[in-house]
């Protein structure tokens, strides 16, 4: 199932809506395909014979009947603010992670998971978890890529936002300065420090803003 247009914020927009890789479904798969031919091949078995094996098969269909609607209930997105993990149907689990609480994004393949274009994804951030492990996830090195693109994104975006913001504060003020080019570090600092007086950014946005910009 995709993600719902409608639990998207204003102006956010998806950039990655990735189902887990069809690996996921890889053991389910091979142990029914394996409990049908077998059952087949018992067809001139004796009868209690045949009915283990039948019972066997339908166990190995619930298994993958199981493991598939996970697999389709299961989405890992990107959007333009944060990384979304939800998963269930009837007990349904997700995470959220602002992309500006991001701090590293780790992959991890096997030789097979490389072979196969799938691998695990780890994104430590400055939550309450500090870090959250993703499995099964499709080409886990550009994911990788484009969650580092898009927090260089959101963080142009909110300079943007700040500088929109200082300029209509100093506006209301009835200042009349107009800067023609970037603001420099000090200015930026300045400008931060009134946004946080004036209550329009937290005391941990300040500081990591700050933070950046000091870098």
């Amino acid at each position: 199932m995709a993600y719902p247009s409608k639990l998207l914020q204003p102006h956010e927009e998806i950039v990655l809506d990735l189902y887990p890789h069809w690996k996921y479904l890889f053991g389910p798969t091979v142990v029914l395909v394996g409990g049908i031919v077998v059952g087949f091949a018992a067809l001139s078995w004796d009868r209690p014979i045949q009915v283990v094996l039948g019972l066997l098969v339908l166990v190995a269909l619930g298994w993958f009947l199981r493991r598939f609607v996970l697999w389709r209930t299961t989405n890992f997105v990107l959007t333009t603010d944060r990384c979304i993990y939800r998963s269930g149907v009837l007990v349904a689990s997700g995470v959220e992670i602002p992309l500006e609480r991001i701090n590293t994004v780790f992959f991890q393949q096997t030789l097979f998971e490389r072979l196969l274009g799938a691998g695990d994804l780890a994104i430590e951030s400055g939550g309450e978890t500090g870090k959250e492990f993703f499995q099964d996830i499709r080409d886990p090195p550009a994911v990788q890529h484009e969650i580092y693109a898009q927090m260089e994104e959101n963080e142009n975006r909110k300079y943007d936002r700040i500088g929109r913001e200082a300029a209509e504060g100093a506006r209301a003020h009835g200042g009349t300065t107009v800067h023609t080019g970037p603001l420099s570090v000090a200015e930026q600092l300045e400008k931060l420090a009134e946004l946080h007086e004036r209550g329009r950014l937290t005391d941990e946005e300040f500081d990591d803003q700050k933070a950046r910009l000091l870098a």
